[in-house]
């Protein structure tokens, strides 16, 4: 595994765990902000975390598998 691949396996574990700790405080705080991207507004709440979490493993699993 080349240098870019094994920064970016540790970035991303870094984040999951931040995502991690955002969605449960959300949770607990039952905290939900509208957020405003472009033309859309966008329920921002512990939902969002976790799909960015899915996304990260995803990515994870990827850069681990390529060559």
């Amino acid at each position: 595994m080349d240098e870019f691949k094994r920064r970016a396996i540790t970035f991303l574990e870094k984040e999951i765990k931040t995502y991690q700790a955002l969605s449960l405080f959300l949770a607990k705080k039952n905290i939900k902000e509208r957020l405003r991207i472009g033309e859309k507004a966008v329920l921002l709440g512990p939902h969002f975390y976790k799909q960015r979490i899915k996304e990260a493993t995803a990515l994870i699993t990827y850069f681990r598998t390529v060559n």
